[in-house]
């Protein structure tokens, strides 16, 4: 409160005034300061030819002394003296105080090199197990399913990893908030170590089933806490750089894992996949034990685990998990395992649907919220999350579709549609590990959010307007602008909402963050997959004739369509004029799905192009 009251005291008759009303904000109150001009909108990032002066820098830099050096303005600042005013998040022009370079200080914490290098390859580690894990799992899950005779069964071990690696991550991120990163960071490697272990024992489909679902606690857990205490060690404008380093990372785990996968499974068996991944996360346990400080990412006073859970927002973590597990199991189920019609799954999505408004209302009273609606409402923290948040359904309603065009329309096999997604995955990760790189060089957030979301529009539109004549070139250049856009917006949007965050919340904003971006993937799987049913079934009433010769009446044109619908394989076994209509109605719907991902690039291109956001960096 000291600082808000000097900086209300220090306000005097600002010579400009002049405010802008931003993408889903009210107009904001604009401060001056005494002795210096106020800090105007108009320094912002739409001419990007001026960076901030050392002595504003300092001058922020007072405002937040109850914060951690680093990034961002205090808490208090993001309100107005006038009842209900809010500050935009953009209201600080340089994220990097200015006394840090003074200081030559490399690190937020007292550190050097060489612990600093084994906390995070240790993190790196870890994250290159979880992308191993996940990417194993899916190449080898047919094995795994087949073994224990339940191949019906394989969409839980998705679900069940989904559900519990998305919805209690925001918990583990405020919790760490208040005991520090680091017993929570060790105690979900831990969850990891021994569900990863119980996976390798398993014997029954349950008992697997159940082991995923700890594993996606420990496995979330771990990757989120990671890229916290990154925020916590280096600052934001050389956070760009080390994020670079952990897309790398994440892509090589993620190539190896699809890649050995199969390969393990037949020759050392299915099970020695998980052994393997357990030493190096007993590595990575010991490592954090002995070099991650204590206090670690403590915002305001230390306080013992019992004080944190007196004070912990129990009400408000329990509607958003039940309203994220409730949505994701009903998403996931719904049309999958079970009809949308049946009951499991609308009381599913009833109780989620009941359950985020409360949620929404228990946030806007509590003291310490698991997920503070500020960062939904205030730009451009609230646009940079939900353009991520269609950036992801986006993204994963391509994935799911694009191979189901090459398999059903152009009749390929699994294995070479598959093989047609290496290229663009193999850009997307390449963009990405530049984007980093190239943030903390140029010093600029804005330019990788726009690359990003106008190249993502491009690909969806380009989907929408594949032939099944072209030939095999032009349909992987239809899937790299995409994929780059991808690679772009993904790394452009965390290192720009953490630029735009308080130190004091690099926790909540970066497992709000992850949290919407992972239900955007369970949307963007849950939803184009419905629009493809529906718009499919029409298409096949519509082009399947009926002759009624040789039984080719009304039952058989029912059959047919429930075939095709249940199995893309079947496609390929119809005879050919019978085989050419079905073809022609499943291009038309995947079509029609595409360009329902136009009207969602449209909507993300809306969210990202008004916002402005400071330059990385001061002048020295």
């Amino acid at each position: 409160m000291g600082a808000k009251s000097a900086a209300s005291h220090s306000r005097s008759n600002a010579d400009d005034n002049s405010t802008e009303h931003t993408a889903l904000l009210a107009t904001p109150h604009q401060p001056n300061y005494t002795g210096s001009r106020a800090l105007t909108r108009d320094q912002y990032e739409t001419d990007e030819d001026d960076e901030i002066d050392a002595n504003e820098s300092d001058l922020l830099l007072a405002r937040t002394a109850s914060i951690q050096s680093g990034t961002g303005l205090a808490p208090e600042s993001l309100e107005s003296d006038e009842p209900g005013g809010y500050l935009t998040d953009d209201d600080v022009e340089a994220v990097i105080p200015a006394a840090l370079h003074k200081s030559g200080r490399e690190f937020l914490i007292d550190t050097d090199y060489r612990k600093f290098w084994t906390i995070f390859m240790g993190m790196m580690l870890t994250y290159f197990i979880a992308a191993f894990d996940g990417t194993i799992m899916a190449s080898s899950h047919p094995v795994i399913t087949s073994y224990f005779h339940s191949s019906n069964s394989a969409s839980w071990l998705s679900t069940a990893f989904l559900l519990t690696s998305t919805a209690f991550q925001p918990i583990l991120g405020r919790l760490s908030d208040t005991i520090g990163r680091k017993g929570p960071y060790i105690m979900t490697m831990t969850i990891f170590a021994a569900a990863t272990a119980w996976c390798g024992l398993a014997g029954s489909m349950t008992s697997f089933i159940a082991a995923r679902a700890v594993c996606g606690l420990g496995a979330g857990g771990m990757m989120t806490l990671g890229s916290i205490m990154i925020s916590d060690l280096v600052d934001i404008e050389r956070r760009g750089t080390y994020q670079s380093w952990i897309n790398a990372v994440y892509g090589i785990a993620s190539a190896s894992g699809a890649a050995l996968g199969g390969l393990m499974a037949d020759t050392l068996g299915w099970r020695w996949e998980f052994g393997i991944q357990v030493p190096p996360v007993i590595l990575c346990i010991i490592l954090a034990v002995i070099f991650v400080p204590t206090d670690l990412g403590i915002q305001g006073k230390r306080e013992s685990f019992m004080e944190a859970m007196r004070a912990f927002d129990f009400q408000g973590s329990f509607l958003l998990t039940c309203s994220t597990t409730f949505l994701i199991l009903g998403l996931n189920l719904g049309g999958n395992i079970l009809p949308w019609s049946h009951p499991f799954i609308i009381a599913s999505l009833a109780i989620s649907a009941t359950c985020f408004p409360l949620c929404l209302w228990t946030e806007s009273k509590a003291k310490r919220p698991i997920m503070p609606l500020k960062l939904l409402h205030s730009s451009p923290r609230a646009n940079l999350i939900f353009a991520n948040f269609l950036a992801s359904l986006l993204l994963n309603a391509i994935l799911f579709n694009v191979p189901l065009y090459f398999q059903a329309v152009l009749l390929t096999s699994a294995t070479e549609s598959g093989i047609r997604l290496v290229a663009p995955q193999v850009s997307a990760s390449m963009v990405g590990t530049a984007t980093g790189f190239l943030i903390s060089r140029t010093k600029r957030l804005k330019w990788p959010l726009t690359s990003g979301t106008l190249l993502s529009l491009l690909g969806a539109v380009v989907l929408s307007m594949m032939r099944r004549d072209w030939p095999v070139w032009a349909y992987l250049l239809c899937l790299l602008p995409g994929a780059m856009g991808q690679g772009f917006q993904f790394p452009g949007t965390f290192i720009a909402v953490l630029a735009v965050s308080p130190q004091a919340e690099q926790a909540v904003v970066t497992s709000t963050l992850v949290l919407w971006r992972a239900l955007g993937s369970v949307l963007g799987i849950a939803c184009s997959s419905l629009i493809l049913q529906n718009a499919l079934l029409a298409y096949l009433r519509a082009y399947v004739t009926e002759d009624g010769d040789g039984g080719r009446g009304p039952a058989w044109k029912e059959d047919i369509i429930e075939r095709v619908r249940g199995s893309v394989e079947a496609v390929a076994r119809l005879e050919g004029p019978v085989r050419e209509q079905v073809v022609l109605s499943y291009e038309a719907a995947i079509r029609v799905t595409f360009l329902c991902c136009v009207g969602v690039g449209i909507v993300m291109v809306c969210l990202v192009l008004p916002i402005r956001l400071p330059r990385l960096g001061a002048r020295k």
